[in-house]
Order: C-alpha cells, then sequence, then structure tokens
C-alpha cells in the first residue's frame, strides 16, 4: 500500500502510577488499521527511542502504540506491560484501531519480553497477540530478575498454540549478535511455531531507525542511509506481522 500521513498523540497516560505512552497513527486508512504494540528496550521510559520506526510503521497503515516501562522497576517491568497490554485491548480501538489485530512487537529486551509472552501467556493474564515480532533481541537466556527464562524451555513447556513470529536483526549488530535470532529459527520450527527472519545490514539502534549518540548516551533518530534504510525494513516486518500487503 502506498505511504500515508501520520498523526501522533504523545503522553497519553495509561497506568496509574503515570506512566506515559503515544500513539502513532495513519491520518486516512480505507479500515480500521491493525494495531501494534511496541516495547522498548533495557533503557528505562525510551518510548521515544523507538518514534521513527513506529512513525515510519504507521505510514504503512498501522496503528502504533508506544509505551515507557522501567525493566529496573522490582517486578522487572512487568506492571507496566501488563498495563500498555490493557490499554492496547480496552482503547486502542478509539479510534481508527482494530482491536481485534494486535500484533506484539519490541526491541531488544522489548523483544525477548514479547516474545516470551506469545509463549508464555500467563505472564500479561493469559492474552494471546495474533502475531508477535522481535527486532535484535536475545531469545535464549535468562532474565531472572524479570521471571524470564531460556525460550528453548519455555516452548518445550507451553500448552500455547503457535502464533506466527517475525523476527528481524541488523547483520552489524554488536550488542546482540544477529546468532541470537538465527539460533531462535530452529528451535521455533521445532515445536510448530511459524517463523520468519529478515536480516538488515545494520547495528542495534539502526534496526529501529536510530543511531547511538554517545554524547547523550541515548539512541537518536538516525541520518545515515544504512539505517534509514533499515528501519523502513523493520517497518514493512511489522505491516506484514498484522496482515498488511506491503512491497519491498
Amino acid at each position: 500500500m502506498n505511504e500515508t500521513t501520520v498523526s501522533t498523540e504523545q503522553g497519553v497516560v495509561y497506568e496509574p502510577g503515570g506512566r506515559l505512552l503515544d500513539i502513532h497513527r495513519p491520518v486516512s486508512a480505507p479500515a480500521a488499521a491493525p494495531i501494534v504494540l511496541l516495547w522498548h528496550g533495557r533503557g528505562p521510559d525510551e518510548r521515544d527511542v523507538l518514534a521513527p520506526v513506529a512513525r515510519q510503521a504507521a505510514a504503512l497503515g498501522l496503528t502504533v502504540v508506544v509505551p515507557d516501562w522501567r525493566p529496573d522497576a522490582p517486578d522487572g517491568g512487568w506492571g507496566h506491560l501488563r498495563a500498555s497490554v490493557r490499554f492496547v485491548r480496552e482503547r486502542a480501538g478509539e479510534p481508527g484501531g482494530d482491536a481485534g489485530r494486535i500484533v506484539l512487537a519490541g526491541w531488544s529486551l522489548g523483544a525477548y519480553a514479547a516474545v516470551s509472552v506469545a509463549v508464555r501467556p500467563e505472564l500479561v493474564d493469559g492474552w494471546r497477540p495474533a502475531a508477535v515480532a522481535g527486532i535484535a533481541g536475545r531469545y535464549l537466556w535468562e532474565r531472572p530478575e524479570m521471571g524470564l527464562r531460556d525460550l528453548r524451555d519455555a516452548l518445550a513447556a507451553t500448552s500455547a498454540a503457535p502464533v506466527p513470529v517475525h523476527l528481524v536483526h541488523g547483520t552489524a549488530d554488536g550488542i546482540a549478535d544477529i546468532r541470537h535470532s538465527r539460533d531462535f529459527v530452529p528451535v521455533l520450527r521445532r515445536w510448530g511455531w511459524p517463523v520468519t527472519l529478515t536480516e538488515t545490514g545494520t547495528d542495534h539502534a539502526g534496526a529501529v531507525m536510530t543511531e547511538y549518540d554517545p554524547a547523550r548516551e541515548r539512541c537518536v533518530p538516525a541520518r545515515g542511509a544504512d539505517a534509514l534504510e533499515a528501519g523502513r525494513t523493520t517497518a514493512r516486518v511489522l505491516a506484514r506481522a498484522a496482515g498488511l500487503t506491503v512491497p519491498g
């Protein structure tokens, strides 16, 4: 489909503690847009980091919801993540979103959390996304402070029915080597989970259309051609995960 104009609603309160999220929407679409709930990585309250790729995905016809969350919270951030799921399920259809088509996606640590939810729905009160997308994640390791374990073990133990898994990873990623996604693909296939892996010629930040700024110790919107193209690729992966037909 052709790219369309995007509007952004910033600073929406989504949980009682005052945590905020942003909603990126296509201004005009022929029907209700599929919804992507997109979780950032381990840096606390970094929803702004994902704005470039979220807006790129919204331009393809998605409603993209990006919440702040804090992995350093006492519960590993699950109170925030569960609240963001409740928000999307209850309210993101107002206006222009299709609450019946929700993709759960994440970048870096957010990718690991998102895929873990698909495998272990008890993490979010039994909810199942229509599909899940992992961007530059690690999956075959443990985060005890978040109650997350190696997804090899989780897949072997789960009774949850498979949902489609869409992975995207940069071949130059020095934070989470691409082998983390490559090694995860056969594990998913072994247990009957549909999976695609899209590789891009970029690093950890470039996968979400950003670049790391050492002076700010933060990822900022990308200027380099490789990261911009990688971000467009990631946006297309999100669109396909949501069932949209996009070129490229």
